[in-house]
């Protein structure tokens, strides 16, 4: 489902007004390592009631004073309809772990909150897809299309009319110019720019720090100023 930011919503108001309900269930993180923390304090800046997160090692440390439930299994203890999921997997080589946990539970019907930093400034025309993540200091301006569980990370800055595929990240501090294309499960790396109009395509990495001139072809690694092709890569799914 899409949503769209109300009028005026500076996002602290956006997903915890009474005018969505399902935003009041209790939520538990999925994951518990950095990315995971910086969504937690998301959370409880938000006055979010947090269960707890789960994870693949049990030792894993409480998150902000959020405790460890278990392994990813233990989300079955709690119905669908009870809880919201977030998706604290981020991505640092690949998306692909984070798309499969969403993936995999979506088609148990858990459903994923979307996460908006109160001090991220975003358009109230913006379409907002399930489960996407907007950090602190992001910008994402008029005429944007956001896909289900994608981030848009700390900082980053999304002009208008950018499309943004599913699963996509858009690394801090990166810059994306107006109609700029995304595709799903695609990663722009930390501090890179792309030119307006241009398109990456799918399962493809832009290196951090990158300067992208040239439409990206689905599937490959480019780096440098200006990008060039550094490999093609393995397809994101596994």
């Amino acid at each position: 489902m899409r949503r769209r930011c109300g009028p005026g919503a500076r996002l602290e108001a956006f997903g915890l007004t009474d005018r969505d309900q399902t935003s009041k269930l209790p939520l538990i993180i999925v994951g518990g390592g950095g990315h995971a923390k910086v969504v937690a304090s998301t959370l409880l800046l938000q006055h979010r009631v947090v269960l707890g997160f789960v994870d693949v090692d049990p030792a894993t440390p409480p998150l902000l004073g959020i405790a460890n439930l278990g392994n990813d299994d233990t989300v079955f203890d709690y119905s669908p309809d009870r809880v919201r999921l977030v998706n604290g997997v981020g991505s640092v080589k690949s998306t692909t772990l984070r798309q499969t946990i969403y993936e995999n539970f979506v088609s148990k019907d858990y459903s994923f909150e979307t996460v908006i930093h109160p001090s991220a400034i975003v358009s109230p025309d913006v379409e907002v897809g399930a489960g996407v993540q907007i950090m602190a200091g992001a910008v994402v301006q008029p005429g944007c299309q956001v896909g289900f569980n994608a981030i848009i990370n700390t900082g980053a800055c999304v002009d208008h009319d950018c499309v943004i595929g599913a699963h996509a990240h858009i690394a801090p501090g990166a810059t994306l110019s107006g109609r700029v294309h995304v595709g799903s499960g695609s990663q722009i790396g930390t501090g890179a720019t792309i030119i307006q109009g241009i398109t990456v395509g799918a399962s493809s990495i832009v290196g951090a720090g990158a300067v992208v001139i040239r439409n990206v072809p689905d599937g490959v690694i480019v780096v440098g100023v200006p990008a060039a092709l550094l490999t093609s890569r393995v397809a994101s799914r596994p």
